[in-house]
């Protein structure tokens, strides 16, 4: 009751004018920030947490974190439109997204990605609501060897619940991994794979990677089939947005799960990028239109953008309970709260009871403002769809040169773009899937992190992983997730034969 009551209270302070204006001025440069290849969340964050240092705490982060909500709205937006993810969550929501625009059903899909986006946030707020003066005694229970579990959760969900050849996932996982090793050593410091070049001592920048891959990609096949961008007749109207909202109740389980595991992984170090590919393989696997996924089904725009949502809200748990900050976006927020002299942490929910709660209430009112903003702004992005890919596709070529540019002001990241591009054009051909390579570039280097630190705890002891019930648990569902796939393969295998004899 007393939460509640302090909620309110947050609720007054946040519907002032001043912060309502800041909260829409937030949503509008997010959407911006989630639109443009290589700029994110994050940087988009950092770039304005200066001109916030005069604002008074509440309001600055206020319209930070509106950026931040915005900034997970548009990143579908491009995804959809043109297979290039503006942000780095919104990979597997072109496996759908894309197909939909092609079909004409641009309008639907955004509709759907908007909705789920809202979905997965407010749920994740609510766990923030809910949970957070009591999230201390569970989060401080991981180490490096519950980081690693977690990590491994993610790559057997992925290999054992795909519906591709395994033997192609677990080459494309393969190649990631190797991709995640090249640069400096976190632990030791030592040069990996760099053959003496200076470029590559930081390794390959996820985005960089993405962009080519998915973007650049794109560009050659379309190229190649004629120059057509088949979704050109997209219409949109608010008919369209009514019959997608009529559709996703019949998706309640799928939004459920996928909000339970983008919480789960916005808690504990999974992070945003996980949920969304582990939300999307959930999906496939239990859906009764798994076969379709992949060619422009609806449930798989509405699983990973809920769960990847409810990760990004739930990232900001950590952070104001125990000063951990649970993505990258929260860390840049930690940094402004500690600049404005507020300690993030179990004392913050005393010393500064209205900011907090303030900032809570804003977190609700944020999300609504963006929901209405991005659906009442999607007839602009899908006029898009109408200009000629002719006339596009140059622009979205020099639009993914300046993203990958910007990164980190390197000439030579354009060309590792330009790269990518073609080795994902030659996935595309070969029918590999992209996505397992990306995840593994996104989570190898932390998962290797995370397991040479435990080992470097437990004196090479590998009991590690088995030394209390949490790790042991997420160890065994890993291995439990990476031997479904097999399993029920053999299982179907041996009742046909049965059902033939």
């Amino acid at each position: 009751m007393e939460n509640f009551q302090a909620l309110m209270q947050g609720f007054e302070l946040a519907l002032s004018m001043h912060n309502i204006l800041y909260m829409i001025l937030g949503v509008l440069l997010g959407i911006v920030v989630g639109v443009l290849p290589g700029l994110g969340g994050p940087n988009g964050v950092a770039i304005l947490l200066p001109l916030t240092f005069g604002m008074d705490p509440t309001s600055a982060i206020i319209l930070l974190s509106s950026i931040y909500w915005g900034a997970l709205f548009g990143g579908a937006i491009t995804s959809i439109l043109f297979n290039i993810p503006g942000e780095a969550w919104s990979v597997a929501t072109t496996f759908d997204g894309y197909p939909m625009a092609q079909q004409g059903r641009a309008g639907e899909a955004l509709t759907a990605a908007f909705s789920a986006s809202f979905i997965g946030a407010i749920c994740g707020v609510l766990l923030i609501t809910l949970v957070a003066p009591l999230v201390a005694s569970f989060a401080l229970r991981f180490g490096p060897a519950e980081f690693f579990a977690v990590y491994l959760l993610t790559f057997c969900s992925f290999i054992g619940m795909g519906r591709e050849n395994r033997g192609k996932i677990g080459i494309s996982l393969c190649i990631g991994f190797l991709l995640a090793a090249v640069g400096m050593d976190s632990i030791s410091g030592d040069m990996r794979m760099t053959w003496g070049s200076g470029e590559l001592m930081r390794g390959f920048d996820f985005l960089v990677v993405v962009i080519g891959l998915f973007g650049v990609s794109e560009i050659l096949m379309t190229v190649e089939e004629g120059l057509e961008f088949k979704g050109k007749n997209a219409r949109i109207q608010m008919t369209v947005v009514l019959k997608t909202w009529a559709q996703m109740p019949r998706h309640f389980v799928t939004l459920v799960r996928s909000c339970a595991v983008g919480m789960w992984m916005g808690v504990t170090p999974g992070g945003a990028i996980a949920a969304s590919f582990m939300g999307y393989g959930l999906a496939r696997r239990f859906s009764r239109n798994g076969r379709n996924f992949g060619k422009g089904e609806m449930e798989g725009v509405l699983a990973p953008e809920t769960a990847a949502h409810a990760a990004g809200t739930s990232a900001l748990l950590p952070m104001l309970s125990l000063g951990i900050p649970g993505s990258a976006t929260a860390a840049v927020l930690l940094g402004g709260l500690m600049i404005w002299g507020l300690q993030p942490g179990p004392l913050l929910f005393v010393e500064q009871k209205d900011f907090v709660w303030g900032l809570i209430a804003s977190m609700y009112l944020g999300n609504l403002a963006g929901l209405i903003i991005v659906l009442l702004t999607v007839p602009l992005f899908a006029a898009i769809m109408r200009v000629p890919f002719g006339m596009v596709a140059p622009l979205i070529l020099m639009v993914c040169a300046i993203g990958a540019y910007t990164i980190a002001n390197s000439i030579f990241d354009i060309w590792l773009m330009l790269g990518f591009g073609i080795v994902g054009y030659v996935f595309k051909k070969l029918d590999y899937p992209l996505a397992p390579m990306v995840l593994a570039l996104v989570l190898g280097d932390r998962a290797e992190e995370a397991f040479r630190m435990a080992m470097l705890g437990s004196g090479g002891d590998v009991g590690v992983f088995a030394a209390n019930g949490l790790v042991s648990t997420l160890i065994v569902l890993a291995l439990t997730l990476l031997l479904w796939g097999p399993i029920s393969d053999l299982l179907a295998k041996m009742r046909g034969k049965m059902a033939t004899e």
